[in-house]
């Protein structure tokens, strides 16, 4: 394997009630783009008295966005925006100087079904200027996002800028998030249609790059400059995120993102003197890990 590309496991993590797969960051590679961090959530079911809840927790310096396949989570925050996210919506939870929020199996699911969840939530930082902007919540429906057929794929620009559309979803700095589906053998070039680095995150099927198979739960990082052709196998799914790098370093403490460290300190202090903004109506607290 030549050294503009790294192939990157899933490494399995545990958010309580639930495993998910994390994708990024690791030791060679932290950030793609203004990504932080990617983590994959499933496929899993939903069963009876194993609902996804994770309490109240905070957030810092960074915009989450989370982009279901199937399933649906009840996404509530500080800000007051209660979302029920739906599979290829895109929800963007920004947190600027302090956001808290909670992700839950909806009510209507909890009665005793089983229920299909899969989906990403990734963490784009916010530029340097901006870290400490106001939190808000946007959420933008499937039907709403630009989606195009082309040479027998499926595309759809969940997120930033990329073959020559713009997703309608407000973001912070340069970057794309593109979804893209087979239903044959494919081939996928993509000179000249992103713009700055790129992580390839293989959700179902095969792609392969110089004769470099990447298979599902894996992801290949690269330049687009470099990374220009993917050959894809029938019936497989692509997620491709990056944009242009941030100029400084970001720090990343649990779910604290930041270009100071000592900014990172402020918020552990703030989360533990429970001086953050709370969830309307809800009690529930995550204490920061030690």
């Amino acid at each position: 394997m030549t050294n503009n590309k790294m192939l990157v496991e899933e490494r399995s993590r545990d958010i309580g009630n639930f495993l998910v797969g994390r994708l990024l960051p690791f030791r060679r590679k932290r950030q793609v783009g203004p990504f932080t961090f990617i983590d994959h959530m499933g496929p899993s079911v939903i069963a009876p008295g194993q609902y996804l809840d994770i309490d109240q927790h905070p957030h810092i310096g960074l915009s989450t966005l989370t982009y279901l396949l199937e399933g649906e989570i009840e996404h509530r925050d500080s800000t007051g925006a209660e979302q029920l996210i739906t599979p290829g919506s895109v929800n963007f939870m920004t947190s600027g100087y302090g956001v808290t929020h909670t992700e839950r199996t909806p009510q209507h699911q909890r009665n005793g079904d089983s229920y299909p969840i899969h989906g990403y939530q990734v963490w784009v930082a916010l530029p340097k200027e901006q870290e400490e902007i106001a939190p808000n919540f946007v959420h933008i429906a499937k039907e709403d996002l630009p989606q195009w057929e082309e040479n027998g794929m499926h595309l759809t620009l969940v997120a930033g800028e990329g073959y020559g559309r713009k997703s309608p979803l407000p973001v912070y700095s340069p970057l794309f998030m593109v979804d893209i589906k087979t239903v044959k053998n494919n081939h996928l070039d993509i000179q000249g249609q992103l713009k700055g680095e790129i992580a390839i995150v293989v959700v179902e099927g095969e792609v392969s790059s110089d004769e470099q198979r990447i298979g599902q739960g894996q992801m290949l990082i690269a330049k687009t400059e470099d990374e220009c052709c993917l050959d894809l196998a029938a019936h497989t799914r692509l997620l491709l995120f990056g944009g242009a790098p941030l100029p400084e370093e970001r720090f990343l403490y649990w779910n604290f993102v930041s270009s100071s460290k000592e900014r990172i300190e402020q918020a552990k202090a703030d989360w533990k003197a429970k001086e953050f903004p709370i969830v309307p109506g809800d009690t529930t607290y995550i204490p920061l890990p030690e």
